[in-house]
């Protein structure tokens, strides 16, 4: 049988173990979680910029039609 003193180290190891793992494991999801969302906020900032350029271009591509027709009805047929 085990000394009565080793098995309250026993329970001390133990609870410690529990309480630093709870608090390692904490800071690991929490670093996880924040890399992710700086990613993502990453991502949408690239995604909106694009969506603007693509808006932009659309935009650029409809005044050029605009304007060859309305030079096309400027110019008479030959």
């Amino acid at each position: 049988m085990a000394p009565p003193g080793s098995r309250r180290w026993a329970y001390v190891r133990v609870m410690a173990g529990t309480i630093l793992g709870g608090a390692l494991g904490f800071y690991v999801m929490h670093r996880v979680e924040t890399s992710y969302k700086e990613r993502m906020e990453e991502r949408l900032r690239r995604y909106e910029a694009r969506m603007v350029a693509k808006a932009k271009m659309e935009a650029q591509g409809l005044q050029d039609e605009q304007q060859h027709k309305d030079q096309a009805q400027l110019l008479p047929d030959s």
